[in-house]
């Protein structure tokens, strides 16, 4: 009898799926319609639509989207404060988060090697 060959992106599954296993890490992978996956993604499509898509349009054309998308992107990640990111009740941009969480583990990093 003869099987139908396995196709390239199948070896990847695997590779990837036991890669994941010999580092401890679940995947998350969602079945079709699951929309736990996609929370976050959901969440932030929401923001941009209504903070820029809806608040600044009509628009003339994809060129002015993708300009006042890069615009908003810029400003989500540099000014605007987020409260839900921080372990107290302080607000910070997404950018200060990520540098003070990179300043701590350099710092922790340099104390080990000591």
């Amino acid at each position: 009898m003869l099987r139908r060959p396995v196709e390239f992106a199948q070896y990847l599954s695997i590779s990837y799926s036991e890669r994941l296993a010999e580092n401890d890490i679940v995947a998350s992978v969602g079945s079709r319609g699951d929309s736990y996956d996609n929370a976050l993604v959901e969440s932030f499509n929401g923001l941009y639509k209504w903070e820029l898509i809806h608040q600044q349009g009509p628009w003339r054309g994809l060129d002015d989207v993708e300009f006042a998308t890069l615009e908003y992107v810029d400003w989500f990640n540099h000014r605007r404060l987020h409260g839900e990111i921080t372990n107290d009740a302080s607000y910070t941009t997404p950018a200060e988060y990520e540098r003070s969480f990179y300043d701590q583990t350099r710092t922790a990093r340099a104390v080990i090697t000591q």
